[in-house]
């Protein structure tokens, strides 16, 4: 018991949270990540090591009759030298499902990425601090603390004005996804708002987003994880990271693309495996990369630097992506009736881009993201979607 402010201690345990493959013991609590430990042993650059341990779809769960509570957490927060620093995180916490109230942590640890094409950084280190919130209504009630999307975030403490008790299974589908920053939450303005997190909410679905800025590469052991995790639905939004990046030859993608599909059906022969291309983006639609922070009119923008003639030599683009994805899905398709393939123009095209810019010409703005939801929760689990058969 917290004397002074007459709360309740809790320990936080790894079964609280929701939406993480793995959780670290670490010097001050726990760390949630999206790979497990096994995954993370093979990754081979820091800009992954930092965004799977950043915590999109990554929640508290319980339940309480508590009309306070607080988090105590350490944060570790990312700033670009040369820009403003970002506002802090914010923590949503759900009542039954709904937005009830939000917080925010100052301080904590600060990474400092030096350069932003080798994604050298320096590290600060920080105090702990407390996201709390108040009046919430005096009944029993499911509650959700959704972590900062784009922090990495070690949760310390847990303190409450009543008992804490594990949440019961509500019944929901999982649904399992992998994608870029754009399905990381790059934009969204906090976590309950990222496109996978308004899609879950719409579909009545239970989330676990494994998307992670720049790093959705086709890598093997992404692919085990997702082969190891239980999910009634998956879905893998393919192509922009790798045209970003410029990784990969037509000749390398079309069996690099087979052999993830491979491994996860491994795991999930029969689950429904959507196949998602990617969203409109002008840059990289028929250019190659790969792509460039542009800094000339002072505000961050992106830019490919590839030279689209390439293309004959094998040179990949948005649209040489898209093409081949839909060729693979439908042969694979004619032995995998639950296989299927989702053009990302569908999700996010020309007239959305003429209504809803792309400010870096990357990433959704929180507009964008709730489009993106929008559209994916009809065309995937509405009444004409994908079904969980």
């Amino acid at each position: 018991m917290n004397t002074e402010q007459n709360l309740i201690t809790t320990t936080v345990t790894a079964d609280m949270l929701r939406g993480a493959l793995d959780v670290e013991r670490t010097a001050h609590g726990l760390l949630p990540h999206r790979l497990p430990a096994q995954a993370r042993r093979q990754i081979p650059d820091d800009q992954l090591a930092v965004a799977e341990a950043q915590p999109s779809g990554v929640r508290l769960v319980f339940r309480t009759r508590a009309t306070t509570i607080e988090l105590e957490t350490l944060p570790t927060k990312r700033v670009y030298r040369g820009f403003p620093a970002p506002a802090d995180g914010v923590y949503d916490l759900l009542v039954d499902g709904r937005l009830a109230a939000q917080a925010t942590v100052a301080g904590g640890n600060l990474r400092t990425i030096v350069d932003m094409v080798t994604q050298a950084a320096e590290l600060r280190e920080g105090l702990p601090g407390t996201a709390r919130f108040t009046d919430l209504p005096p009944r029993d009630k499911a509650i959700e603390i959704w972590l900062p999307h784009t922090e990495i975030t070690e949760v310390i403490a847990l303190r409450t004005d009543a008992p804490v008790e594990s949440a019961t299974d509500d019944g929901r589908r999982v649904w399992l996804h992998h994608g870029s920053s754009i399905s990381h939450g790059s934009n969204a303005d906090h976590p309950t708002a990222t496109w996978p997190a308004l899609a879950a909410a719409q579909g009545g679905v239970d989330l676990v987003n494994l998307g992670f800025s720049g790093s959705a590469l086709l890598d093997p052991f992404t692919a085990r994880a997702m082969r190891d995790t239980p999910a009634d639905l998956i879905s893998i939004k393919i192509g922009i990271n790798i045209v970003n990046a410029d990784a990969m030859r037509l000749r390398a993608f079309t069996p690099a693309v087979h052999g993830f599909l491979d491994t996860i059906r491994e795991g999930h022969p029969t689950t429904p495996l959507l196949v998602v291309s990617p969203i409109l983006c002008p840059v990289q639609e028929d250019t190659p990369g790969p792509l460039m922070p542009d800094l000339s009119d002072g505000t961050l923008r992106f830019k490919a630097m590839g030279d689209p003639a390439e293309r004959a030599a094998g040179r990949l683009t948005l649209n040489v992506i898209r093409d081949e994805l839909a060729r693979i899905v439908q042969e694979r398709a004619a032995d995998d009736s639950n296989l299927h393939y989702l053009d990302g123009r569908d999700l996010y095209g020309e007239k959305d881009y003429a209504e809803l810019p792309l400010p870096d010409e990357v990433h959704p703005d929180p507009a964008g993201h709730r489009r993106i939801a929008e559209n994916f929760a009809r065309l995937v689990f509405g009444a004409e979607g994908l079904s969980f058969t």
